[in-house]
């Protein structure tokens, strides 16, 4: 039993757990406990997993850093890695804990707070135990359970009423250890009522050893608020990622979240949206370009609890050698959801004969005055274009890469960063150049 050597290492070790986090991650961890005991990591025999068995990840030596043993690197001095123009101060996530040694904190309006979960505690108890694991729902899911057990710390930021931060934020996540290491991280953003913001999150393993991350991001949108929440992937083909984002929309809110998957090896990422206010809209867009034998898996759940809402999914995939990807895209409308709008759209290019794509969109529909949709086309690329291209003087691999780059292109368009835009357009055509093999102390400022 996999989940046997876990289970005894959070007995052993509670107390220490304990001491390196805070009161209400604390106070969490035994339900999650118990859940996790239940059910365990999740296999392949789960409908929802059946072509992703994340728990082969956990069966191996991994370490995990309960003692809070320092990590010996200065984030500011090795990674350069701000977008040009992008934001005025950066945040690290070094393995599961905030790197809270900040040089740039200035530029943010008064009352916003952007920083380490402990820290945040407290300064804003009430607010934290408002918010802390309300959408993060692991009742149901071993991966969050699991990561509610072992978390010690993660980001925050609160955005207050009616603040709206102009420049976007970035956060950097950290990979680094000498052994092989379990990490798990949370990310906690939270927008009163017409407040604003953008954040980048960019994910970077630096040494050569094994990485199993889990994430749990929660975000929740109070009315009138936008949050715009980007997360760009470059990780060596030695981490296996597991993420699951989770968003509360109330009236009138506006989330995107976008993910593009440059460089991976093993990816799961989970989306549960819940649009629970009139007139939310919200918006996914995922975009996973993977060769040799990676594979990127991405389960999007949308639920339409209230009516006059809409949203609009779209995830592409560029499939090169034995890489596989997957696709599962459900939205549910619930019986008081009249005049929903939802669109969902999967488009998937196989650039080999040896990748292997797997999709499965899903309508699920209680309410009678709804215009939803969904879209699914798999195949490779165009005879009829490469002949166009190459009869114009243009050589078959320069062809080939021009293709797939505009096939990019519109997930690309979804992000309201143009300084960020510019940059993928650029990464993506590094990337299907074969010249972005990996991250190298950050590859978007190159």
């Amino acid at each position: 039993m996999i989940e046997q050597q876990y289970i005894d290492l959070f007995q052993q070790y509670r107390s220490d757990i304990d001491s390196n986090s805070v009161g209400l991650m604390n106070e969490q961890r035994d339900a999650a406990f118990e859940t996790f005991k239940k059910i365990g990591f999740p296999t392949s025999k789960l409908e929802e997993y059946i072509h992703s068995n994340v728990s082969r990840a956990f069966d191996a030596e991994l370490g995990l850093n309960i003692k809070d043993i320092a990590i010996p690197v200065n984030p500011y001095d090795t990674f350069k890695c701000d977008v040009p123009n992008l934001a005025t101060n950066l945040h690290f996530l070094v393995n599961d804990r905030y790197y809270d040694n900040q040089n740039q904190v200035e530029g943010l309006p008064k009352g916003v707070y952007a920083g380490g979960m402990k820290e945040f505690e407290k300064l804003y108890p009430e607010v934290f135990k408002e918010y802390y694991g309300q959408g993060a729902d692991y009742s149901n899911n071993g991966l969050v359970a699991f990561n509610t057990m072992f978390a010690p710390d993660g980001f925050v930021l609160y955005i207050p009423e009616g603040v709206e931060i102009e420049k976007p934020l970035q956060l950097i996540n950290i990979l680094r250890g000498g052994v092989d290491l379990s990490v798990n991280r949370r990310i906690l953003i939270i927008a009163e009522a017409a407040a604003k913001a953008k954040i980048l999150v960019c994910d970077h393993a630096v040494d050569d050893v094994h990485f199993v991350v889990t994430q749990v991001t929660e975000i929740f949108a109070n009315e009138s608020s936008a949050i715009d929440f980007y997360e760009l992937e470059e990780n060596s083909t030695k981490v296996t990622r597991l993420s699951s984002l989770f968003t509360a929309q109330k009236a009138d809110s506006n989330v995107i979240a976008s993910n593009i998957t440059l460089h991976n090896g093993y990816t799961r990422n989970n989306y549960r949206f819940r649009l629970l206010g009139e007139n939310a809209h919200a918006t996914i867009g995922g975009l996973a370009i993977a060769d040799k034998s990676q594979h990127v898996d991405n389960y999007a759940f949308l639920d339409h609890a209230s009516p006059n809402c809409t949203s609009n999914e779209l995830f592409k995939y560029v499939l090169q050698e034995r890489s596989t990807g997957v696709f599962c895209g459900k939205i549910l409308v619930e019986k008081d959801a009249q005049k929903t709008l939802a669109y969902q759209t999967n488009r998937n290019l196989l650039a080999s004969p040896d990748a292997k794509m797997f999709a499965k969109p899903q309508l699920e529909i209680y309410a009678d005055d709804v215009k939803c949709s969904h879209g699914l086309t798999t195949g490779h690329l165009d005879d009829d274009a490469m002949f166009y291209l190459q009869a114009r003087g243009i050589a078959k691999e320069e062809a080939k890469m021009l293709l797939m780059v505009a096939f990019t292109k519109d997930v690309v368009q979804l992000i309201n960063i143009e300084s960020l835009k510019e940059r993928l357009e650029y990464l993506i055509d590094k990337r299907f150049r074969g010249e972005l093999m990996r991250c190298g102390n950050c590859n978007v400022c190159k």
